[in-house]
């Protein structure tokens, strides 16, 4: 019996082992190519040593392309999606949580059943909203003349201000916490707002941070929707910047590889530090 669980024991540290291995490794091989010059890239690809390991790759991305504002721009946008979706996630999913109003049911269902539809199938109508918004971007009141939104940080802000998903998860969170706080501050004279402010939100750290680690993520790492309504090269996001080194005909994998991992570090050391939150917010929408 005793030696059934030791081979078993054995079995499940040698899978996890190998699950980690398969998991980490590409970071890794990204790490070392990045480091690696352009000869041994293509004649050592597979391996993680080098005998010539060189920042000059890092060097060729400043130099290549105006990094450091695709940076900036990114993250921007990421924290202005952070704040956005915390803040008008958690209004709406304490509104469906804790107040009764007509139609509640409804409009929350028809929420849900937003989140069916793919994103790309939205794309063009949003596009089109945004660019024809009247008064905006030099368009007249019949939202002609102008560019509206496109080619502002507003047209990657507004769509994505808040999401399906952050409504229906700091809502799953507020529905564990108990309806006898905001009663009692009810008969004390609080306003439903001051409620929400003062007494809930303070409650909601970890679904919070959790909520902030997924969208900034997700921010972060867009690609297509920046690229088809940020056509300045000034406003850029980090991700369309680094397919630049990808021509026609060949691709930079140095200095491609060594922006990458520039691109990779928040979002690594967001999780890092913030993962006890992350984790206790999943724990607690989970258990509803």
């Amino acid at each position: 019996m005793r030696t059934k669980k030791t081979f078993g024991d054995i079995s499940w540290y040698a899978g996890a082992c190998l699950i980690a291995l398969v998991t980490v490794y590409p970071l890794l091989w990204m790490v070392a190519t990045s480091l690696k010059p352009e000869k041994e890239i293509f004649s050592n690809s597979l391996s993680l040593l080098s005998k010539n390991f060189s920042m000059n790759n890092y060097k060729d991305v400043f130099d290549t392309i105006p990094f450091l504002r695709y940076f900036i721009n990114s993250m921007v946008l990421a924290v202005s999606g952070v704040v956005t979706n915390v803040f008008l996630g958690a209004l709406a999913g304490y509104s469906y949580a804790k107040l009764k109003f007509s139609g509640r049911k409804l409009s929350f269902a028809i929420l849900l059943s937003s989140m069916m539809i793919p994103g790309i199938v939205t794309m063009i109508p949003q596009f089109l909203v945004l660019k024809y918004f009247p008064l905006v971007g030099g368009n007249n009141i019949f939202g002609q003349g102008g560019r509206g939104f496109i080619n502002n940080y507003a047209a990657i802000i507004l769509p994505g201000a808040v999401g399906a998903f952050a409504v229906f998860f700091m809502k799953q969170f507020f529905e564990t916490l108990p309806d006898d706080l905001a009663e009692a501050a009810r008969v004390d004279g609080c306003s439903e707002f001051k409620i929400f402010w003062k007494i809930y939100l303070p409650l909601i750290k970890p679904a919070a941070m959790t909520l902030g680690i997924m969208t900034f993520q997700s921010g972060w790492n867009a690609f297509m929707w920046p690229m088809i309504v940020l056509n300045s090269k000034e406003m850029m996001t980090i991700q369309v910047g680094l397919s630049t080194f990808q021509y026609q005909y060949n691709t930079s994998y140095g200095p491609l590889m060594a922006g990458t991992v520039i691109a990779t570090l928040p979002t690594l050391l967001l999780f890092v530090f913030a993962q006890k939150y992350y984790i206790q917010g999943i724990a607690f929408t989970g258990s509803k």
